[in-house]
């Protein structure tokens, strides 16, 4: 790995450095996403010609990192459409369907969800039962997902479905619909999480008419979409800063808490536990560098990158039992009780985590993805 930036990295480093300086703190979101949007920092190493930025892999991580780094709000607030609908749509769609979709990804028109879960297939996706029927122009789909995120938000649902049952290999068969979340026959019911939110949902599809303008590839190659588009950027350098920045809060909380009259940080047991987090990330950003190096070479990036999305997941559990632990009697006061510590901050992120330990494959999935794909063990 060089970790050595070239004098033009340098200097994009400098411009986005100079840019913050000038644009933050931010007071207005909208103009803030017409600045960066203006910059095409939004689906910045998208193509040019789609309107993203051209910009290269390492500009791409630069940019993240900095603005992490300095806490900015984020390049666009289309999550999913950024993060691998719009790459999908870039290398699949066709040409109207680039017109129609990319445009309002990059200005943020609106949110979409994403398909793929149901009730009996989860770590097993390619075992999936939604279906599609083709009559004449349309596909007819039958059938529920789960654990849905944003669908209580979304407009649109980019969508998982079988279109042949009798297949060699269960990957086959499968076919990828941009669906619009308020067409008839869909119909979404919100799961609720221990913190109150409603992040996800089951969808329920019963006779749902889809243009077959709206197939993403062809048919049979929703399984193709949908791998190259989760391969989009999975460095996880950027996300680092954000951990790093949690263990020194973390450090701070013990610093503040108080155990038999001393600082819990004074505890050799928890400056332990903190340790081992540190490290953890740390081995975090490391796997990073050396999936970003791959990606610079232009080889694939593959099962490796669950290494990352495991330890993710597994982190964002451990900062919210630590924390809790740390405030002691406080613990079970959220906010609005006088009692509370930093306004129950740390109690909505110990309830919080299934947002992100089951988003993206929950930490057993990635477990026999590494056990498998990496380590050769046998099937599950």
């Amino acid at each position: 790995m060089d970790f050595q930036l070239t004098p033009e990295e340098e200097g994009f480093r400098d411009q986005v450095r100079a840019f913050l300086d000038e644009n933050l703190p931010v007071t207005d979101g909208n103009e803030w996403l017409r600045k960066v949007r203006e910059k095409r920092w939004v689906g910045f190493s998208w193509p040019e010609e789609v309107g993203g930025g051209g910009g290269s892999i390492m500009q791409q991580v630069i940019l993240k990192e900095e603005m992490a780094r300095r806490k900015a709000p984020p390049l666009g607030s289309c999550f999913m459409g950024l993060a691998w609908v719009g790459p999908a749509i870039v290398q699949y769609g066709t040409e109207a369907q680039k017109q129609r979709f990319i445009p309002d990804i990059l200005d943020s028109k609106y949110q979409w969800c994403t398909g793929y879960s149901e009730p009996g297939s989860g770590s097993d996706l390619a075992s999936l039962q939604c279906k599609a029927v083709r009559e004449d122009d349309e596909y007819v789909v039958s059938g529920q997902k789960i654990w849905t995120s944003l669908a209580p938000f979304a407009k649109w649902i980019i969508l998982l479905v079988r279109t042949a049952s009798r297949v060699e290999v269960k990957h086959e068969g499968i076919t990828c619909l941009l669906v619009e979340m308020n067409s008839p026959g869909i119909e979404v019911r919100p799961i609720k999480t221990m913190a109150g939110s409603a992040f996800f949902a089951e969808v329920f599809f019963n006779q749902v008419r889809v243009p077959v303008e709206n197939r993403l590839g062809d048919e049979g190659q929703g399984w193709q979409v949908t791998i190259s588009a989760l391969a989009s950027e999975r460095s996880s350098i950027a996300e680092v800063e954000g951990l790093q920045r949690r263990v020194e809060q973390i450090k701070q909380l013990a610093r503040s808490c108080r155990k038999n009259g001393r600082a819990v940080l004074e505890d050799a047991g928890v400056r332990r536990r903190l340790a081992r987090l540190e490290t953890r990330v740390e081995a975090m950003r490391f796997n990073g560098m050396r999936f970003l190096t791959k990606q610079l070479k232009g080889d694939p990036l593959g099962s490796e990158t669950s290494i990352n999305k495991l330890h993710r997941a597994e982190l964002e559990v451990e900062f919210g039992e630590l924390a809790l632990e740390l405030e002691g009697s406080a613990s079970p006061y959220v906010s609005g009780s006088e009692e509370s510590v930093d306004g129950g901050r740390w109690q909505a992120a110990a309830l919080s985590w299934p947002e992100v330990v089951i988003g993206g494959g929950t930490p057993n999935i990635q477990k026999n993805i590494i056990a498998e794909r990496i380590l050769g063990l046998p099937k599950d």
